[in-house]
């Protein structure tokens, strides 16, 4: 009988291996520039390693099928329809409901997580397995006779082993885990932060865009009682034509200014509710701000302002962590050069006829030698390892673990820098913003005073009907420009907390 070849079996083997690896390119698109089909079941859902026929693939377009498990609207956010929210108010919801917050709370506590686990490598690994065999051997004798051997039994087994010491290796590992867990509660509450910051002006946004609303529809009062006028004088023949085309071209343009601010407005309150990280269907009543003063004290010292900054930022404290973090993995990677003490042991019990001189690792537990034919067998270790020499691997280990450190540090440095020039722009953007404010509610009085004068002398005949429109359109962008400088002001004012690091609650 031919006894086969191993190395052609083995070849033939690998060729049929290979041939399943390369297959899978069927998975993708034939050709760059025709669409791929994907097979979907009932529901729509794509079905991975499926190959659509060739007749389906005609006509064929770039839109992918339609999952109906994924065709859900989200739920309007259940809240009362009929309370007017705070920013305050809006913020605690945004803060419970918001994904980006929770996915930092998740990302803080997988980091904790990862801190224990380097903790618990000061304790010993116990580990124990039960293992049952089966043997089975053919002995040749005399006159090609042949003895068949049949053993069967299980074995219970346990190790342990504990690293007693080890220069400081685990205690620096430890540290640098303990400062990945600071970093990542730091970025936490910046997730925290950056969302008030976010919910805060498009609060302001939403604000300022309803306001222009309200100014849009004074505008179209003003230019109706414009209109008014015109058509009175014409009605008592000291009027014109033009005079009432005008002033209805006026009208009409406010209405539109109007149309257009209502849409603005409606886009601003979307910007907001998505800035919460609810539902876009939400539908809310959103309190106002125009109670809420403006003084020059909002700017404080920036000399005063950076020196409490530098010392809270999210961004400078994660950067002084990642620092500390460093310095630890150098300690590690120099305690990888010194001995290490351990301590080590085995147990097993062979119930049975097995002959079994040795199991190899399993999972967790360590290769166990020397096992007693049957029985209880045991035996205990300890000693000291030296490393003595490993083609430069620790060297190189060492080098980089410096090298992050040194850029830990640079890192430090640079962001304290950025920091400092953050801070200088967002206090000159308040205080710039401030006595914008001021000045646009100047402007806004001294346009309110000209157009009742232009609109009282064009009603008495001594005033024209374009000093009275313009006079009107002057009045609306001086209220657009008050609305938007106290909306830039707020924002400016929340862009300062957030650059100081101190932005854990609402302005005031």
């Amino acid at each position: 009988m031919c006894q086969p070849s191993w190395p052609i079996v083995l070849a033939i083997v690998s060729a049929l291996l290979a041939g399943c690896a390369t297959s899978s390119i069927e998975m993708a698109p034939d050709q760059p520039d025709r669409p791929w089909v994907p097979v979907t079941n009932a529901a729509g859902e794509i079905i991975p390693d499926a190959k659509a026929p060739p007749e389906q693939a005609a006509g064929a377009t770039h839109v992918l099928p339609v999952n109906s498990e994924l065709a859900e609207v989200p739920s309007p956010f259940e809240l009362d329809s009929n309370r007017r929210y705070s920013l305050a108010e809006l913020i605690d919801i945004a803060q419970s409901n918001n994904p980006l917050t929770r996915t930092a709370w998740n990302n803080a506590r997988n980091v904790a997580l990862a801190a224990g686990i380097a903790k618990s490598t000061f304790l010993p690994r116990l580990t124990a397995a039960a293992i049952g065999g089966f043997q089975i051997s053919q002995i040749s004798g005399p006159l090609g006779t042949t003895a068949t051997n049949e053993l069967r039994g299980t074995i219970s087994l346990v190790s342990f082993e504990w690293l007693l010491f080890d220069f400081g290796e685990r205690a620096a590992i430890v540290e640098a885990a303990n400062q990945a867990s600071v970093i990542s509660n730091i970025g936490f509450t910046a997730a925290h932060q950056q969302l008030i910051y976010d919910v805060s002006l498009a609060f302001y946004a939403n604000a300022a865009a309803r306001a222009r609303v309200g100014n849009a529809v004074q505008s179209l009062k003003n230019a109706e009682s414009v209109q008014a006028a015109a058509e009175d004088r014409m009605k008592r023949g000291i009027g014109t034509a033009i005079e009432v085309a005008q002033a209805r071209q006026a009208t009409a343009q406010a209405r539109l200014v109007t149309i257009q601010a209502t849409g603005a407005a409606q886009n601003a309150y979307l910007s907001l509710i998505s800035a919460m990280g609810i539902s876009p269907l939400t539908q809310i009543k959103v309190a106002g701000v125009s109670d809420r003063r403006l003084s020059p004290e909002m700017a404080g010292s920036v000399d005063k302002v950076i020196f409490t900054a530098l010392a809270r930022r999210p961004d400078i404290l994660a950067a002084y962590a990642a620092q500390k973090a460093s310095l630890a993995g150098v300690r590690a990677a120099e305690a990888e050069f010194l001995p290490k003490v351990f301590l080590a042991g085995t147990g097993s019990h062979n119930n049975g006829t097995l002959s079994v001189s040795g199991v190899p690792s399993i999972g967790n537990l360590s290769p166990i030698l020397n096992l007693s034919p049957k029985g209880f067998g045991g035996t205990v270790l300890g000693g000291v390892t030296v490393p003595l020499f490993d083609g430069g691997t620790r060297a190189a280990l060492l080098e980089q673990a410096q090298t992050k450190s040194e850029n830990a540090g640079l890192v430090l440095t640079r962001t304290r820098d950025e920091a400092v020039r953050q801070i200088v722009l967002a206090n000159n953007a308040l205080r710039t913003s401030l006595s914008a404010y001021n000045a646009a509610v100047a402007v806004v009085s001294a346009a309110k005073t000209t157009f009742d004068a232009a609109l009282a002398a064009y009603r008495s005949g001594v005033g024209s009907i374009t000093d009275a429109t313009m006079a009107e359109t002057q009045l609306l962008q001086a209220r657009n420009a008050s609305t938007e400088a106290y909306s830039t002001a707020l924002s400016a004012a929340a862009t300062l907390a957030l650059s100081t690091g101190s932005l854990g609650a609402p302005l005031q």
